[in-house]
């Protein structure tokens, strides 16, 4: 007879991870990224499509191990209708899923459409901006889209500089979504491919050490994520995706007047951003996004801020999906009434000076400050890591300075004690890298 214990245990096996339709599954990063596409496909077979996908890049840390999963997975991807072909270097990987969206434009394709997943180092996508930007120019086909990882080392951790891809992105003009754990690589790979298909545009997704590195127990099904395709947006005639024949100058007025609006509707109409803390009457904001929002609730944390004790101090924090392009409906819902917010970025500055143009000629727009502070001083540097006790300190001498809360000053100066103790201590080991 079993234990009152071991019955309420569910059976679990080693590869539930690539084939249980819906439950909570235990995964890598690295494995949620393996599992994307498979989800994707089920979703399109609920809808009555036929679809199917191609995977294609060249590995580089953090995303040094997807190859290697993904050729280990590969009797589950194949039931799927995926394929993946490695590149010989990013520029081809990128080339050959531009094509995979032309699959149909003749009429002879053999199914309503090909996602696409492209995968790549920081410097693998500085060298492929040529065929990233000629790419997203083309656009996508409305049953396929194109979702591109960017691995990005933003502490220089195996690498020879340290890298960060957002920029290229916007200069390639491609949005980005940045999750922030192993959960949300699955919601925002869902959401991604479905903003691509919207929009007509390539949607990245930011792959950091700090999330697909990480081990997380997740939950998994086709419609967890339910993508809504916005109704007051209209479509101009012709659409937002690649067609034959067409010019360069069309695909720049489509890319700059249509297709960005449209992403930016998607991710209103989806609300992809989110308030996660919230007080009625609340003068003081945090804007956060990808590994920075993990940190910060970590910080918040260390100061004792939980959803109550934010209310009570009349705090709101704030999750960006999609620091670019900003949505700017959300930003300014979520600053209204507020006299202070702090921008948590790591590395260079995104979403700050999107956000002061968003609000520039507002009478009542709060004082911003992110990477630098009032006094024109560094805040939250972008050069090396950002972490959670660094944040804790610059938010809680800013918010103490706007509430005078007594509980609040002695937490901090418990933390500032325990950080110049800490800071005091030389490390027990030093551990020399010898190997990339």
């Amino acid at each position: 007879m079993a234990s009152p214990i071991s019955a309420q245990l569910p059976e679990v096996h080693i590869d539930d991870k690539y084939v249980l339709d819906e439950g909570r599954i235990f995964v890598t990063g690295i494995q949620a990224l393996v599992r994307l596409p498979m989800l994707q496909h089920a979703r399109d077979k609920l809808a009555g499509l036929q679809t199917a996908g191609f995977i294609s890049g060249y590995r580089g840390s953090p995303l040094g191990a997807l190859d290697q999963q993904l050729r280990r997975a590969e009797e589950f991807l194949d039931p799927h209708d995926i394929t993946f072909l490695p590149g010989v270097n990013e520029d081809l990987a990128a080339t050959s899923l531009w094509g995979t969206q032309q699959a149909e434009l003749g009429g002879e394709g053999r199914y309503d459409g090909v996602f696409g997943m492209w995968y790549g180092k920081g410097p693998g996508v500085d060298r492929s901006g040529d065929a990233l930007r000629h790419a997203n120019l083309a656009g996508t086909s409305p049953n396929g889209g194109v979702l591109a990882l960017l691995g990005d080392d933003h502490a220089c951790e195996s690498s020879t500089t340290a890298n960060q891809s957002e920029y290229a992105m916007v200069d390639a003009m491609i949005p980005v979504l940045n999750p922030a754990g192993v959960q949300d690589i699955l919601d925002y790979g869902l959401y991604g491919w479905a903003l691509s298909r919207f929009s007509g545009c390539w949607t990245a997704l930011k792959c950091v050490h700090d999330t697909v590195e990480a081990t997380a127990s997740v939950h998994v099904s086709p419609a967890r994520a339910r993508p809504i395709f916005p109704q007051n947006y209209s479509l101009p005639p012709g659409g937002l995706h690649i067609r034959w024949p067409d010019t360069p100058q069309q695909q720049e007025q489509r890319l700059h007047e249509l297709k960005l609006p449209a992403a930016l509707a998607f991710a209103r109409a989806n609300a992809l951003d989110s308030l996660v803390m919230d007080a009625p009457d609340a003068k003081f904001g945090i804007i956060t996004t990808g590994k920075s929002y993990l940190d910060v609730r970590a910080a918040l944390a260390e100061l004792g801020i939980d959803v109550a004790e934010a209310k009570r101090l009349g705090m709101r924090l704030y999750k960006v999906a999609m620091p670019w392009p900003l949505e700017p409906q959300g930003v300014r819902e979520f600053c209204r009434g507020l006299r202070h917010v702090v921008v948590v970025e790591e590395k260079r500055g995104l979403i700050e000076e999107q956000l002061k143009n968003i609000l520039y000629g507002d009478t009542h727009r709060p004082q911003i400050v992110g990477k630098r502070d009032e006094n024109g001083d560094w805040l939250f540097p972008s050069a090396g890591r950002l972490g959670a006790a660094e944040i804790a300190l610059a938010v809680g001498k800013r918010l103490l300075a706007a509430t005078g809360d007594v509980a609040l000053r002695d937490r901090l100066l418990q933390l500032r004690q325990v950080t110049n103790s800490v800071e005091r201590d030389p490390p027990p080991a030093l551990r020399t890298p010898y190997f990339c």
